[in-house]
């Protein structure tokens, strides 16, 4: 028989309450959205009406953006986090409605959403450039890329638990959507996203050329000067890879590392190599990697066709049981396993020691970072398409992104001196985000009142604060 404890004594459990908040971090996601202009930006380019009974589009799209950084899942979540919060900003809008303004999202108003982001963008990035300690370069090996916006392009698979509009069998053998992405390694913000059926190609060179163009557009003017795109092995094509090399420009410079699959060419070149050509790796910080060795190999693989500035940077490691399954005839003979990197960088202007393969390995090694994008915004609303229609669920996209940046957005701006910096939205939305409030009423005055005793309580006011003292975009 268990003992009680007396916690329960005399206690009821009712659903009465009034004026209850249960995800109050929701006030900070919306008044960033506010003082960075995105809500009024919106609302000049999607339709309007005084019509009784019409829901501002930018306020629906908006509102389903924060929705998603809550946690939401789908329209029917989304539709009820905004009734939970109809306190503090009234009426919500239901899921058909939310469901008819992401259908209405067709390439004209998608390329009117496009140009507010870019707009936005640029003023969010002036602002991170007056916080202290200035904007967020890169730091990779010990060396800090000042200057330099760093662009990782990675295509992801998500599966479908139903047959969908465009959904097919991708190439893991799973059955969903393959859509390709870019995100900005300085802000990790999610610069522009391709919805592509999941039959779509890996390595197709147009859609990594259309992703890259509409994520050029998405970088402030200021901060195009100096552009490093980072691609794993999806990217090495002849086609990708010229296009870069035309994108240099007397005003902007364009640099990138490219992961390269190894032929019977790259591996005779490899068997070329002197001992002495082999040196020590490094690790993120800049210290030896012992175990790990990187070499130069141009010149060494003369192959025809590609870019005349490519350069190839070969690595190798001892081989591990996790490496067995996909050794070549070569590996298994020299006990190595290899991997190589395409890159034009000979020197990247105003970083030290920028051309050294040592650097060039670890700064192509860094792209890996990405997959933490990826992960954490499928934890924001990409994990699953909502929608059977393939119009819904690529405006979900679109406000998925919304979500990201905003998510970041707050952090860089308001949180960037505390330990939620870098926090995960899962942690986010425990200590902000989900924090319960009530919203109370006193000298013609709104309160909303949070535990005082909640050990972040003190971040959350100092995030409001913060916010609310950003110049007034008109």
């Amino acid at each position: 028989m268990v003992e009680s404890t007396g916690w329960d004594r005399r206690l009821s459990v009712v659903a009465d309450g009034k004026r209850l908040v249960g995800h109050a971090g929701v006030v900070l996601l919306r008044r960033c959205a506010d003082r960075t202009g995105l809500t009024g930006a919106l609302a000049r380019v999607l339709p309007s009406s005084t019509v009784a009974g019409w829901r501002d589009r930018a306020g629906v799209l908006v509102h389903l953006a924060v929705a998603i950084v809550l946690g939401a899942a789908n329209l029917s979540e989304a539709e009820q986090l905004q009734l939970h919060h109809r306190p503090l900003f009234g009426r919500a809008a239901s899921d058909s409605t939310a469901r008819r303004t992401l259908a209405a999202l067709d390439e004209t108003a998608l390329a009117k959403i496009a140009k507010v982001r870019a707009r936005v963008r640029r003023h969010v990035w002036s602002l991170l450039h007056l916080r202290p300690g200035g904007f967020p370069w890169l730091v990779v090996a010990g060396k800090r890329l000042t200057g330099w916006i760093v662009v990782d392009l990675h295509a992801t698979v998500i599966t479908s638990p139903s047959k969908k509009a465009g959904a097919a069998v991708t190439f893991k053998k799973t059955f969903g959507f393959h859509p390709l992405a870019a995100w900005c390694a300085n802000t990790t913000e999610s610069l522009a996203m391709l919805l592509r059926p999941g039959n779509a190609g890996a390595n197709t060179m147009a859609d990594h050329i259309c992703v890259l163009t509409d994520t050029l557009t998405q970088i402030p003017g200021s901060s195009a000067a100096k552009i490093l795109v980072r691609v794993d092995g999806a990217g090495a094509t002849h086609g990708l890879l010229e296009h870069l090399e035309e994108l240099n420009t007397t005003r902007r410079t364009v640099r990138y590392t490219v992961g390269w699959k190894i032929t019977d060419d790259d591996e005779r070149a490899i068997a070329r190599l002197p001992e002495a050509a082999w040196e020590i790796s490094l690790h993120h910080d800049g210290t030896l990697q012992e175990g790990y060795f990187v070499a130069e190999l141009t010149g060494v693989n003369t192959r025809a066709g590609w870019p005349e500035e490519m350069r190839l940077i070969v690595r190798r490691v001892r081989l591990t049981r996790r490496h067995l399954k996909k050794l070549t005839a070569f590996e298994k003979k020299t006990g190595w396993r290899y991997c190589i990197t395409a890159t034009n960088i000979r020197h990247m202007w105003g970083i030290a020691g920028s051309g050294h393969a040592q650097f060039l390995d670890v700064l192509h090694r860094s792209h890996a970072g990405v997959e933490d994008r990826v992960r954490t915004n499928k934890t924001m609303g990409l994990g699953n398409l909502p929608s059977a229609s393939w119009e819904v669920n690529r405006g979900w996209v679109l406000a998925a992104n919304l979500a990201a940046d905003l998510d970041a957005w707050v952090r860089l701006l308001a949180l960037h001196d505390t330990d939620l910096a870098d926090a995960e939205p899962d942690t986010m939305r425990f200590r902000l985000y989900h924090l319960p409030a009530r919203l109370a009423d006193h000298a013609r005055r709104r309160f909303l009142r949070i535990e005082r005793t909640w050990p972040w309580a003190q971040a959350f006011t100092t995030c409001w604060h913060r916010l609310t003292a950003l110049p007034t975009v008109t």
